[in-house]
């Protein structure tokens, strides 16, 4: 891999910083909202042990970012590029929460615009797991211009499978629309 999965991005409104283990607590404090949870595959996440293995996996994915939104600094949620496949010159983003105040303030869109725009440099094909019935995260996909293609069974770090549904990205679609 000759590029970083996790620079710090950013542009005028959010800024995407690589999670740090001393970012634990600020981020449990958005993602302990039940509601956070609702539609994603781990519906329990809201809880400290819960959400201490998904921190865990975040860490070790290599790829997590904190996301802060500019204007006021406040922690808005977190992100990550991760499963980076050399074979197929692709990569997945996910894992992606906000807190609800920021559902709807289309910080979700300028994120993975600065993750794609940043990735697209060095890939071909960017993946999305969406939990099968996170009916709010497949509508951002498809608004997002990606394309489902698969349905699979995902094991999240230090959970239980999941049924997911694939979408992609393809660099030559994104850069068109440009």
């Amino acid at each position: 891999m000759d590029f970083s999965v996790q620079p710090t991005l950013e542009n005028g409104n959010v800024k995407l910083v690589p999670l740090d283990q001393n970012d634990f607590e600020q981020l449990f404090s958005v993602a302990s909202d039940p509601l956070v949870w609702e539609q994603h595959p781990n519906k329990d996440r809201y809880k400290r042990e819960v959400f201490e293995n998904f921190f865990q996996g975040a860490m070790e994915s290599g790829g997590a970012f904190k996301i802060i939104e500019s204007n006021t600094g406040e922690v808005a949620g977190s992100t990550r590029f991760y499963d980076f496949n050399p074979e197929n010159n692709c990569i997945f983003i996910g894992y992606t929460f906000y807190g609800r105040k920021f559902w709807g303030s289309k910080l979700n869109p300028q994120v993975k615009k600065l993750m794609l725009d940043y990735i697209f440099q060095f890939v071909d094909k960017v993946n999305f797991h969406v939990g099968k019935d996170n009916i709010r995260s497949q509508k951002a996909m498809e608004r997002l211009g990606a394309k489902k293609v698969d349905e699979v069974n995902v094991a999240y770090a230090y959970e239980p499978e999941r049924l997911n549904v694939v979408f992609e990205i393809l660099k030559v679609d994104y850069i068109s629309k440009i």
